[in-house]
């Protein structure tokens, strides 16, 4: 499935892996400050934060799986399948479709803080974008530079949850991941003592053996410890490259590879591509399951004053470097 997760060093670092059992024809997508976002049951915003992100693009519509704004607001969504619930369109609410959430949000919202208080008059609609595509079932990670909240829409409502570990996976609802937290807080980064007996002459054999019981399979909650762990532990230098190269080692604790998550007709999950964003510089990078070189798109170097999304495809084959 998939896995979120934000990074801060000198900058704030936000971005996820996607994975699935095929791609749609993802891109790199741009939209400028004066590309119309029409809305279909609210209004049409001409004007709005610049945004940049990985994108399925259909009808010169950007359907973002994530993306950060120039404010340094950054959201994703994430497989939620079995929990999403959407709803019909409910007076007095800003009746917003799965498929737009994330450029609503976006499009307006400079902090988590701003986002919150659009979240409390949304409703989260239920009709698709087309016939061809019935609306995904997903939870959403938005973040900024200081805090990080999980929304869910489920049965009983719009959910709106803290999310002080900065990870987000998929099932089960993000309250219950987080409670599955405490059943690993005895996992730690230092060389573990002796705790079963002091009768027992025993000794640690390895390095690493703190972080025994750490899980390793690719569930969802388990990449979601996993995830939070890496993330919670990790140090780096404060540079660009240390920064981002971190950044992907966190994401690639969680990393999907072909043939171990079989789906049936001869299809396996794969981390199609990995993503890190520099929230302050506007800057996405990104790597892809046969191109692991990391390939960079700049916001700041686009016409953000324009009307027309800008586009740039994936770099999916291998790129080496041959030294001689």
């Amino acid at each position: 499935m998939c896995t979120a997760a934000t990074y801060k060093t000198k900058d704030f670092y936000f971005g996820r892996t996607l994975d699935y059992d095929f791609s749609y024809g993802d891109e790199i997508a741009v939209t400028p400050r004066n590309f119309s976002f029409h809305f279909r049951n609210v209004c049409v915003v001409k004007k709005h934060y610049a945004i940049i992100g990985a994108a399925h693009i259909s009808n010169n519509y950007p359907l973002y799986y994530d993306a950060v704004n120039e404010k340094g607001l950054c959201m994703a969504g994430l497989n939620f399948v079995g929990n999403a619930r959407y709803r019909d369109k409910i007076q007095g609410k800003d009746n917003i479709e799965q498929f737009e959430f994330i450029p609503w949000i976006l499009c307006q919202c400079a902090s988590v803080e701003e986002a919150k208080k659009l979240l409390e008059k949304i409703n989260l609609n239920n009709e698709p974008f087309n016939e061809d595509m019935p609306p995904a079932q997903l939870h959403w990670i938005i973040a900024d530079h200081e805090k990080a909240v999980t929304v869910e829409s489920v049965e009983d409502g719009l959910k709106i949850y803290d999310n002080p570990v900065g990870v987000l996976t998929n099932n089960p609802p993000f309250d219950e991941q987080m409670f599955q937290l405490n059943n690993y807080m005895s996992l730690s980064s230092k060389t573990p003592e002796n705790c079963f007996s002091k009768k027992l002459p025993l000794r640690t054999y390895s390095r690493g053996m703190g972080a025994l019981g750490l899980p390793g399979d690719l569930s969802s909650q388990s990449r979601f410890v996993r995830a939070a762990f890496v993330k919670m532990n990790s140090i780096s230098e404060e540079s660009e490259y240390e920064s981002v190269s971190q950044f992907f080692h966190i994401l690639g604790s969680v990393d999907q590879q072909r043939g171990c998550c079989d789906v049936g007709g001869g299809k396996f999950e794969i981390t199609i591509y990995t993503s890190c964003c520099n929230a302050n510089k506007g800057i996405y990078y990104y790597t892809t399951y046969n191109n692991h070189q990391i390939t960079a798109v700049d916001m700041y170097k686009e016409n953000l004053e324009g009307t027309s999304m800008i586009r740039y495809p994936f770099i999916s084959c291998e790129q080496i470097k041959m030294q001689n």
